[in-house]
């Protein structure tokens, strides 16, 4: 592990420096903070609890719950391999394969509905759609969220990895265990934290994805509709008090999620991630 950086004091002549790198910090926070005090001061209880009567908005709630959880599950089962893998080893093409994960990243969220799409409709799409349904339906859902959550997945578990002294799993090779025993037995408990912080962070991020479930899987009610999804329709309909209420449900959603991450996740990997 290494040292945390020392904090900086700042005295005399410095304070007219610290106060201005403050002052500008301090408009970005007040904007976050004025925009989620602006959505709670516009929505009350009694909206939510209105909205939570909606039969679509409670089978989007039950939607959200059952693909983001898939996507978060899926998202560790690829990043914990991959994130040890460009933590821990050198291989020929790391440099592109470290590329490609961050693409998801930093392509617009309606291009890689678009390249999902695009995927389902050459041969290899086609002939696993003629198995199992994915354009337009639930699948397509947990795999629009997959695409862009298991990036940040990938990004915590490396941190985790890179965090991680090898030295004890050096140590359970020399006593005779394999390379892949010492990584179940030593590396993947130590990485526990981590763990749960890709978990959470993937399914916070799943569950705000929008542009590639509008364009990949549609947002049609009572089928491939989830919240992020219900504030847009709600919001087409005029319905601007439904809107804010799932917005509410969403923001006490990912505030709860923040806390997980920081009471029992890895630090660092947040900000990495970011």
């Amino acid at each position: 592990m290494t040292a945390p950086p020392p904090r900086l004091r700042f005295r005399g002549s410095a304070a007219p420096f610290s106060a201005a790198l403050g002052l500008i910090g301090g408009l970005y926070v007040g904007l976050i903070a004025a925009m989620l005090i602006a959505d709670l001061a516009h929505t009350s209880p009694e909206h939510v609890l209105r909205a939570l009567e909606s039969p679509p908005i409670r089978s989007a709630i039950g939607l959200s719950l059952l693909t983001c959880s898939l996507a978060a599950i899926l998202s560790v089962w690829v990043a914990v391999p991959l994130g040890y893998l460009l933590a821990r080893t050198r291989f020929p093409g790391k440099a592109l394969v470290d590329l490609l994960v961050d693409v998801p990243i930093v392509l617009p969220p309606l291009v890689v509905g678009l390249s999902l799409l695009i995927l389902f409709q050459t041969p290899p799409g086609l002939a696993i759609q003629r198995a199992v349904t994915v354009t337009y339906a639930i699948p397509a859902v947990v795999l629009a969220q997959f695409a862009v959550s298991a990036a940040f997945a990938v990004r915590t578990m490396r941190v985790t990895f890179e965090q991680l002294s090898p030295r004890t799993e050096a140590v359970a090779m020399t006593l005779g265990c394999s390379r892949g025993r010492a990584f179940w037995l030593v590396s993947l408990p130590e990485a526990r934290r981590g763990v749960l912080t890709a978990f959470t962070l993937a399914w916070a991020r799943s569950l705000g994805e929008f542009g590639p479930i509008l364009i990949f899987a549609g947002a049609t009610r009572m089928k491939t509709e989830v919240l992020s999804t219900t504030v847009y329709l709600e919001l087409s309909i005029g319905n601007l008090e439904a809107a804010l209420a799932v917005s509410a449900l969403m923001i006490g959603v990912a505030v709860a999620v923040l806390a997980v991450t920081r009471a029992f996740g890895l630090r660092g990997a947040g900000r990495e991630v970011a």
